[in-house]
C-alpha cells in the first residue's frame, strides 16, 4: 500500500481501500479492453501492473490479497466445472492425456536446456523448466466463458489436460525439489500419484452420480437457495480434500462443479448466483497476478534478454507440444488447444516461489520466471480471441 495511505489509516480500512482500488481498476481496465475488442482478462492483469509496486505503488501484494485471489480462482474453476459434464470430459480423454504429457515434456526440457546454455546451475535450470510445465487453466477458461465456448470439444480437452497437467506437474515439482535436497522419496511420489488419480476418478465416476441422485432432496430443504449453498460447501470441501493430497485446490473446485453439472443443468438461478460470486472474486485473482511483476529488476539488459528468451520458449514449447497432442483435430483446433495451454499465471509463480525459498534460484531468476508467468498470461487471451472468433460468431 502507498506509504501516505498506510500512515494515515488503520489496517481494516487499508485492506478495504486495497480491495476498492483493485476492483475499480480491474473493471475500468476490463471495460476499456472490451471497447477495444480485446479480452477483458488482459486488461485486468495490466491493471494490477499499473496499480501495483512496479508503477503507481497504490497497492502491494499481501497475504490477505493472495488468499482472496486464490479463493477467486477456486470459484472460477467451480463455475467452469458446472458447465462440464463428466461424460463430455471422458469423450476427449485420450487426446487430453496426449496433450498433457507432450505439454509437460517439451516445456520442461526446453526450459532446462535454455538455462543450461545460459550458464545456470543444473538445479536452477530444473526449477525454471518446472515453472514452464505449469498451466493456469483459469485464464483460458475465463476467456472461453466470455465467448460462450466452454461447451466445445477444445475447451473440454484443455480442461482434461489441465487436470492431468496438475497431477504430473506436481510429481515433476516433487522430483525437482527432492533433487535440490539430494534425495528422492519414490514411495511418497508413488503414493501421491495414486491418491491424486484415484480421487479424481472417484469424484468424476461415482461422486457425480451420487450428487445427481441427492440433488432433489437438497432442493426440498427449508433453507433458502439450498442447492447453491450445498454447491459452495462441496466446492470448498473438495478444494480442501485435494490440498491434503497435494493437488492444487482449483482442481478440487473444478471436480465439485463437474459433480454438480448434470444435477444443475438448466438451473439458471444457481448459475446466476455462482457467476455473481465469481465476478466479484475473480478480478482480485487477475489483478494480483499483475501486481507480482517487479519491473525494476530489469534495468540489467542481460536479464531482459533472458526473460524474453524464457517467455519465447514457454510459448513455443506449449504451442508445439500441446498442438501435436491435439493434431488429430486438425490444424486450427490444435492451435486453439496449444494457445489455451500457454498461460502459466499463478501456477508458474508458485513454482518460482518454492525455488526461491529453497535457495536454488536467486532473485534475478525469480524475476525472470515471474515475467514469463505474467507475459504468457497476457499474450494468450488475445490469441485465443482471434482463434475462436469465427467459432463464437456461429
Amino acid at each position: 500500500m502507498n506509504i501516505f495511505f498506510a500512515a494515515s489509516i488503520g489496517p481494516t480500512t487499508e485492506i478495504l481501500l486495497a480491495l476498492f482500488l483493485m476492483l475499480l481498476a480491474a473493471k475500468l481496465a476490463a471495460e476499456l479492453f472490451e471497447r477495444l475488442r480485446q479480452p477483458a482478462v488482459a486488461g485486468e492483469i495490466l491493471a494490477g501492473v499499473i496499480i501495483g509496486p512496479s508503477v503507481l505503488g497504490l497497492v502491494a501484494p499481501s497475504e490477505f490479497i493472495t488468499m482472496l485471489a486464490e479463493i477467486g480462482v477456486i470459484f472460477l474453476l467451480f463455475s467452469v466445472g458446472l458447465e462440464t459434464k463428466p461424460s463430455s470430459v471422458f469423450q476427449v480423454g485420450k487426446t487430453a492425456v496426449l496433450v498433457a504429457v507432450l505439454g509437460i515434456v517439451l516445456p520442461f526440457f526446453g526450459g532446462w536446456l535454455l538455462m543450461r546454455l545460459w550458464g545456470a546451475p543444473n538445479t536452477g535450470a530444473l526449477f525454471v523448466g518446472t515453472a514452464l510445465v505449469a498451466t493456469s487453466v483459469g485464464i483460458t477458461m475465463r476467456v472461453l466463458a466470455a465467448m460462450g465456448m466452454l461447451n466445445t470439444s477444445v475447451a473440454r480437452i484443455i480442461l482434461g489436460a489441465a487436470v492431468i497437467d496438475d497431477i504430473l506437474g506436481l510429481l515433476v515439482l516433487s522430483v525437482v525439489s527432492s533433487t535440490s535436497a539430494g534425495t528422492i522419496n519414490y514411495w511418497e511420489l508413488g503414493t501421491t500419484a495414486l491418491l491424486a488419480i484415484g480421487f479424481t476418478a472417484f469424484v468424476a465416476l461415482i461422486g457425480a452420480r451420487v450428487v445427481t441422485r441427492v440433488a432433489p432432496r437438497i432442493h426440498n430443504l427449508r433453507i433458502s437457495d439450498s442447492l447453491f449453498i450445498a454447491g459452495l460447501v462441496l466446492c470448498l470441501g473438495l478444494a480442501v480434500a485435494v490440498s491434503f493430497i497435494g493437488i492444487a485446490a482449483i482442481i478440487g473446485a473444478f471436480l465439485a462443479g463437474m459433480a454438480l453439472a448434470e444435477a444443475t443443468e438448466g438451473d439458471e438461478r444457481l448459475h446466476a448466483q455462482t457467476n455473481g460470486v465469481m465476478e466479484f472474486l475473480v478480478p482480485f485473482f487477475l489483478v494480483n497476478i499483475g501486481m507480482q511483476l517487479q519491473l525494476l529488476v530489469f534495468r540489467d539488459w542481460s536479464l531482459v534478454w533472458l526473460a524474453l528468451a524464457v517467455t519465447l520458449v514457454a510459448l513455443v514449447t506449449k504451442l508445439i507440444g500441446c498442438g501435436v497432442g491435439a493434431w488429430s483435430l486438425g490444424l486450427k483446433r490444435a492451435a486453439q488447444v496449444g494457445v489455451g495451454m500457454m498461460p502459466r499465471g499463478e501456477v508458474g509463480i508458485v513454482v518460482a516461489q518454492i525455488g526461491l525459498s529453497l535457495g536454488v534460484i536467486d532473485a534475478r531468476l525469480y524475476a525472470v520466471v515471474l515475467f514469463m508467468a505474467v507475459a504468457t498470461t497476457l499474450i494468450a487471451p488475445p490469441l485465443l480471441t482471434v482463434l475462436f472468433k469465427a467459432d463464437a460468431s456461429r
